[in-house]
This record gives structure tokens, sequence and C-alpha cells, in this order.
């Protein structure tokens, strides 16, 4: 088994200047370097936009989780754009809506509150990877 077919490539969009950008990027490192370590990857979107082979390719060959920070979803788009699957789409909005106590703010560093949705979001995340892992919607 080749090691991209045992990883999950995590995508965050880059929404510099957005409290809900910051937090979608803050979830991936949550995600890639503390709960999933040796079962995810992590692509910067830059990467995919200036179309670097070597994520390309990662997103070619690996099952793909696109954390977007906005309606517009770029990173889900792009991984597309770059011939990429999604297999799961995920929209801080919709995390945030669930968990609307917890109020991002600051954009270079979030507030706790923002660095906690970000821990929160990982962690369903990491979760539903297990889930999508167990049921063979995933093969990492």
């Amino acid at each position: 088994m080749s090691e991209t077919s045992r990883l999950t490539v995590v995508v965050p969009c880059s929404g510099i200047g957005k409290a809900l950008g910051s937090v979608s990027r803050e979830a991936a490192y949550e995600l890639c370097d503390n709960l999933r370590p040796a079962s995810t990857r992590l692509v910067a979107l830059s990467k995919l936009v200036l179309g670097e082979e070597e994520a390309r390719r990662l997103v070619r060959r690996s099952p793909v989780v696109t954390i977007d920070g906005c309606k517009k979803m770029c990173a889900a788009s792009l991984v597309r754009h770059s011939d990429g699957v999604v297999s799961r789409e995920v929209a801080v909005l919709d995390v945030f809506r669930r968990h609307s106590h917890l109020k991002p703010d600051g954009i270079a560093e979030l507030n706790e509150d923002g660095r906690e949705l970000a821990r929160v979001l990982a962690t369903e995340i990491a979760d539903d990877l297990a889930s999508l892992l167990s049921d063979g919607g995933i093969h990492a």
C-alpha cells in the first residue's frame, strides 16, 4: 500500500484577514499535528493555487477533507479544480452555528473562543474520519 493511500489530505481555506479563516487553519493544524498526525497530511491551499505538482498529486491520490471559512468554499472548489475528490467538505460557519457561544475574534491570533472553536472543529473532523474509516467511506 502506498504512503498516499494511507493518508487523508486536509486542505483548509487561506481566509487571510477573516476570523473564520483563521479558525479553519487552526483546526487543520490541530487535526494534523495533534489528533491524527499519522493518518493526515496538511496541504496549503496556496500550493494548489500555484499548481505545485506534489500538492496536486496528493489531492488526486488521497481522500481529501476541506475546511472552508466562508460560503465561497474555495478549498473545496480548488481541490476539485485540481482533479481531486472531496470526501468531506466542512464549513466553519456550520460548526460555529452549532457552537454559537464560541465567538471567534482576531486574525493574526485568535481569541480563546476562536481557539476553542478550532479544537471543537478538529475533534469533530477527527471523529468523523474514524467513523468514515470504520464504515469504509475513506480508505486511509
